[in-house]
């Protein structure tokens, strides 16, 4: 791009930001000026503020450009392939299987620059999009990432110390939908995805490998899918018109919505220049050839035409909304309960009254609960301490009852013991009385036959 061109196009870009950021505030300023009197004046001599401008080039030319792309559609529709197109280069990005259980993003960031202008450009792929059996969340990783990038920005202006010159802007600027051509309709999923989409990112429907259907089909299709965005509700973004200069250009486009696109790095030998194109046996489909494919007006209208309009979409439109949607969670408002003007400052302190409040109740609420569970407590433990003495005392008595009958039962062992003891030594004294004469008798006759 030469620098008379990059100076029109920032030209262009200061003035859509101001109209923009001033747009919904037309009628404050209009009393502001009738109140503060302005008025205009002519100067008598050169001053030198027309230069402004050219800083204004310089500096962004110094500090560069972000811009990121938020790729969504079925893997192997040609999501990559068509990157590579528009871009005109090889971002060497591996293909994804269709075996991914969950829906997940993938971020890439690439420095490209052509001639004295950088760009940082991100490219954001959904992997298994569409892939999985049950296809009913899969467009929840997508808007979780959008979200988060917001945070992410939200964060670093709510800081004390930040730093958003050098900050890298990860919020989308653009969703480039890419729809199967099929012919049809629309698919449930893809309804739903950028139903729950155009609230949050600027939506750009392209219908890939456009050389798959005739062109009467294309055109019916292309009518087709426009009436059911419209009658479903869904916003998709739409070139601005508020700008004379591409005022013309972009109502035209608007009318090619979603552009059917074919992507291709190849290049084929057509007459005697080689250009991109896909070879097929029935002939060549052009990339760049407007009467192939609508690539040409898509490069147009996201690189060369509209690429800061969206930039500024994002930030005016879809991360303000963002932005109030969390600060009035928060307790945020612009003007109190008689529709007067309320500072931050006493926001912040009404907002911190009403926590400490907040926390005191809870605090009390915490402490009756409390009180109320240790009395609990104290009660079931008291009902089994005496529930554990009862059974305490009924042991005991059944302890002692046996010991009683033990000490019963030993006494009678004891007695029968005795009489037993008695018996025998009765019985061992009749034994040796019944003994003691057939002994003498024996002796007497020893003695006899002795003597003889």
């Amino acid at each position: 791009m030469a620098s008379s061109e990059v100076s029109r196009h920032l030209l262009f870009q200061t003035h859509m930001t101001t109209k923009s950021c001033m747009s919904s505030q037309v009628s404050d300023d209009e009393q502001k000026q009738k109140k503060e009197n302005i008025r205009p004046l002519t100067m008598s001599g050169h001053v030198g503020f027309e230069s402004l401008p050219d800083q204004l080039v310089n500096r962004s030319i110094q500090q560069g450009f972000c811009f990121n792309i938020l790729c969504v559609g079925e893997t192997g529709i040609g999501k990559s392939t068509l990157i590579d197109t528009l871009f005109n280069t090889n971002f060497e990005d591996h293909e994804a299987p269709h075996f991914y259980p969950h829906v997940r993003l993938k971020a890439q960031t690439y420095e490209l620059q052509e001639s004295n202008v950088r760009l940082k450009l991100t490219i954001v792929n959904t992997v298994g999009f569409g892939d999985q059996i049950n296809k009913e969340e899969s467009y929840q990783p997508i808007v979780d990432y959008i979200d988060a990038q917001f945070e992410a920005y939200l964060q670093e202006e709510l800081k004390i110390k930040r730093c958003l010159f050098s900050y890298h802007d990860s919020r989308i600027h653009v969703c480039l939908y890419f729809i199967s051509p099929t012919g049809h309709s629309l698919k449930t999923l893809d309804l739903l995805t950028m139903k729950h989409l155009d609230s949050k990112v600027n939506i750009i429907p392209v219908i890939a490998k456009a050389d798959a259907i005739s062109k009467s089909e294309l055109q019916k299709f292309k009518i087709k899918l426009m009436s059911e965005l419209v009658s479903n509700g869904v916003q998709i973004y739409q070139f601005p018109t508020d700008d004379e200069t591409i005022a013309k250009i972009n109502s035209s486009m608007n009318a090619h919505l979603p552009f059917a696109v074919v992507g291709s790095m190849d290049e084929v030998k057509v007459g005697n220049k080689m250009v991109k194109a896909r070879q097929y046996p029935w002939g060549v489909v052009q990339v760049e050839n407007e009467n192939h494919c609508d690539f040409v007006k898509l490069r147009e209208m996201l690189i060369c035409t509209n690429m800061e309009d969206l930039r500024e979409q994002t930030h005016t439109r879809h991360y303000e909304l963002y932005r109030r949607c969390k600060l009035e969670e928060l307790g945020f408002k612009d003007v109190g309960p008689e529709n007067k003007p309320v500072s931050l400052q006493e926001t912040y302190e009404a907002k911190r009254h009403e926590f400490y409040g907040e926390r005191q109740r809870k605090e009390e609420e915490m402490k009756q609960m409390f009180v109320q569970r240790v009395k609990e407590k104290e009660a079931i433990l008291k009902e089994a301490e005496r529930e554990l003495q009862a059974k305490f005392e009924h042991l005991k008595r059944v302890h002692q009852e046996e010991r009683q009958k033990l000490e019963e039962k030993r006494r009678l062992l004891e007695e029968e013991i005795a009489a037993f003891s008695k018996k025998k030594a009765s019985c061992e004294i009749f034994q040796n009385q019944s003994f003691l004469p057939s002994g003498s008798k024996k002796d007497k006759d020893r003695k006899n036959s002795n003597f003889i």
